[in-house]
This record gives structure tokens, sequence and C-alpha cells, in this order.
């Protein structure tokens, strides 16, 4: 949690804020069975009216301030809590969109997703209580221990022997469930990778007619999440009758001491009154700690997997004294390259060289699984070579920043792949500066300009993701 936790620096004037006003509600609520122990004492039993009155309306004003104060507290947690995610999100994009493939094998589609959203998600929502409830909990039970003792160290003292055993019960539902919590985040993975792999191949799965055996399938790893996810919420929902009944038997305890103190005169009714309502301020955030505790136990299981990716080592990266490309004739020369992709011990190409000329068109030919692919792959550097040496112009590619390499590089891939957006759109893809005439120039060389005019919209036809309404 605390390397996400970083991402709150730019919104640390908004979090100071939110806490703040958190510590201004906390300190009216801790006041307040000071001032009815008051109340009680100084005005209901000597009957002064005036006493009641006074402190009365003293509990009111506070009470408003409270008020405001919660209200505005819950804005700027929204705020540092929604920026938090956004920020997440964007420093996340921006580490996949530098992912090499072997980092692709690494982090499923469906993982990536699944941290990019729920993972996020669960974050900002731990940062959102964090400002709002979550350390106003265990600050109200430092606080109403600190004024209990002040207010009677001798009733004080049942505190100082129950809170210790309700931390170390929730230290260890805590470690449990934040385990429980991260297996249920990797079946949601799983959950994911099913339905996404479903819906790329619907229309096989129609042509085919398996409809039933990828419902069964998604079935399985859906029941599998939804018994995880039970095990880990009843572990959590178990928390909290076990820590009311410890507080209430502390509370039982204080009154059955407090009638004894009263009964000797030891003790002002109001001190027995006040004492009561921090026990029951105690108990009121002890009951809240079972539902933050799940929620961090799952904010923390995603941090982790947020993390994993922000610290991925990317295999694939420029040397800092990278070369620009300012021309590129197109000598490509293969020299001893033998190459395996990560985690195989098979080679797909063994000992490889040749050399192309700028201007020579050339034939690659092969069986299935002959290594073709595989060869046009380290030419823009998708993939660096296991052994040997890829050059363009007599420049080893490692020694060729990326970006310029690939923007003189024309790619086609095996599979069309079409994005959400118009057609016009998807032509500049490759080229962000395209004119509509190029654009056009570029169709009717693939033979495609006449299909595109007789769209209902022509180039400013809406295409659905991988084209799907084509």
């Amino acid at each position: 949690m605390t390397k996400i936790l970083k991402f709150i620096k730019p919104y640390r004037v908004a979090a100071y804020i939110a806490l703040i006003l958190m510590l201004i509600e906390l300190s009216v609520e801790l006041l307040q069975p000071l001032l009815i122990g008051k109340i009680i004492d100084e005005g209901i039993l000597n009957n002064d009216m005036s006493v009641v009155l006074y402190w009365g309306g003293m509990m009111l004003l506070l009470s408003l301030i409270a008020f405001f104060s919660g209200i505005t507290n819950s804005y700027y947690a929204a705020f540092v809590g929604q920026n938090l995610g956004f920020s997440i999100r964007k420093k996340l994009m921006k580490k996949v969109q530098s992912f090499s493939f072997t980092n692709f094998n690494t982090f499923p589609h469906a993982s990536l997703i699944t941290r990019m959203t729920n993972d996020v998600t669960q974050v900002q929502n731990i940062v959102f209580m964090g400002l709002r409830i979550m350390l106003r909990a265990p600050l109200l039970i430092i606080g109403s221990l600190i004024l209990a003792v002040l207010v009677n160290w001798q009733l004080a003292l049942i505190f100082l022997i129950t809170i210790p055993v309700v931390v170390i019960f929730l230290v260890i539902v805590m470690t449990k469930g934040g385990k429980m919590f991260r297996s249920v985040q990797q079946k949601l993975d799983t959950v994911n990778n099913v339905m996404q792999e479903s819906l790329i191949g619907l229309r096989l799965i129609k042509a085919y007619n398996r409809r039933t055996h990828e419902v069964k399938k998604f079935m399985n790893v859906s029941n599998n999440l939804k018994e995880q996810t039970a095990s880990a919420l009843r572990l959590m929902e178990a928390a909290m009758p076990a820590l009311l009944f410890i507080m209430n038997v502390c509370i039982i305890f204080i009154l059955w001491i407090g009638r004894e103190q009263l009964q000797a005169t030891n003790i002002e009714v109001g001190e027995v009154v006040s004492i009561i309502n921090y026990a029951t301020r105690m108990t009121t955030a002890f009951s809240m700690f079972s539902f933050i505790i799940m929620a961090f136990s799952r904010a923390r299981a995603s941090s982790e997997r947020i993390v994993e990716v922000l610290e991925a080592k990317i295999d694939l990266e420029d040397e800092e004294d990278g070369k620009s490309l300012e021309q590129l004739k197109g000598a490509v020369t293969f020299e001893h390259v033998s190459f395996r992709y990560p985690g195989m011990s098979t080679y797909v190409l063994k000992d490889i060289s040749f050399h192309i000329r700028p201007g020579e068109t050339v034939a690659i030919l092969g069986s299935t699984g002959a290594g073709k692919s595989s060869i046009l792959q380290l030419i823009p550097r998708l993939y660096d070579p296991t052994e040997g040496a890829v050059y363009v112009d007599g420049m080893n590619l490692k020694d060729v920043k990326m970006d310029d390499l690939r923007k003189r590089i024309g790619f086609t891939p095996q599979e069309s792949i079409l994005f959400s957006g118009t057609v016009e759109e998807n032509l500049a893809w490759g080229k962000s500066d395209a004119t509509l005439s190029e654009m056009k120039a570029a169709a009717q060389d693939a033979q495609i300009h006449e299909t595109i005019t007789d769209l209902k919209d022509g180039y400013e036809t809406k295409l659905g993701q991988k084209g799907i309404n084509l």
C-alpha cells in the first residue's frame, strides 16, 4: 500500500483538509460524553436548569460544526480518491503500452483489465474510506480510551484489558483476509479471461453450436469465484459478532463496577454515564472494523497486484545512447541469429544469416511453425534475438531508438484489427497527420474505396470493435 499511496502526493493539500475536517468531527464526538456527564452532575442532579441549557446549547453548536465538517470532508475525500484512481490508471496504461511481448506473457490481457479496473477501484475506495471513516475509527478508540482514563482510571482499566485482546484478534483476521481476497482477485482474472475469450470467439461458438459448453465453462469459473468470495466474506462477517460480544461484556463489567463505586460514593453518576458513552463509541468503532478490515484486505491485495505491473521489468528498452534514424535505406542483415520465445527451451530459429539489399523484394517460405513470423517480429524489434544480431543499414537494432525504427516500418499483421471509431480514424491510426486525400489514395490502393463510399456515412461511418458491423 505504501507505494500506491505515493500517488496521493499531487493531491496532498486536499487530503490534509479532509484529515483536519475529520479530526474536527472526531473531537466533537469525543467531547460529547464529557459534556453529558457535566450536564448530569452539575445540572440535573443539582436542579440547575441554566447549566443544562448552557451545555446543551454548546452540544448543539458543536454538533452543527461536526455536521458541516463531515459533509465537506466527504467532498475532499472523494476528490482525492477519484484523482488517485485516475493517476494510477494513467500510470498503468503508460506502463502497459511500454510492455514487450514477454511482459504480456506474464500478465494476460484479462488480468491487466482486472488490475486497471476492479483493483484500482478497490484502492481508490480505501483511500476515500481512510480520509472519511477508516482513520476515524482507531482514533475514536484511542481518544475514548484516553478520556475514559482521565474521567475515572479505575473503570478505564477494563478497557486496558479488553482492547489488546481485540487488537490481536483483528490482526489475525486481517492477515488471513488479505490472503483470501488476493485469491478472490485471481479468480476474477480467470472469469474475465473466459468471458473475453467467449465474446471474441462468439461467431465461432455459434457456428459450431458450442453455446452449452461455453456456458458450462463460464459457470465453473464463476462458481469458483463465488465460493472463494463467500469464504472471504464469511471470515470478515464473523469478526463483527465476536467484537461486539467482547465489547458488550466490557460494558457489563463497567456497569457492575460502576454500581459498586456509586454505592460507596467514590464516583459521580455523570462519570459512569461518560464511561459508558465512551464504551458504546468504542463498540461502534470496533463494529466498523469488520467492514474496514474487509475493504483494507481487498485494497491491499489489489495494491500488490497493481505494483506488480508498475514494477515489472521491461526487457526491451532503448539504450541511453540510442541512435536516431535520419534516413532509412532499408538494408536488413541477420547475423547468426537464434531465437526462442521466453519460457521455452526449443529454438524457433537456429543460426539464421542472410542479407537483403535496399529495394529488394524477398519472400520467406516455410511450413507452419517454421519461424516465418518470428523472423519478421525481430526486424521491428518486437523481440530481441536470443543469440546473434539483426542489423538495419549496418546498425545493430539494439543501438537504434525503437520509436525511430518502427516509424519507418510498414507492418501488416496476420489478423486484421479495427478499433472502435470512424473509418477515417482507423485509416489514420498509423499516420495521425494523414489528410483525407491521402487516406482515399490508400483506400484505393487497397481496393476498398468503393466499399467505404457505399457505407451510410462514407469515411465518417462508425465502426464497432474489430469492425463487427462490417
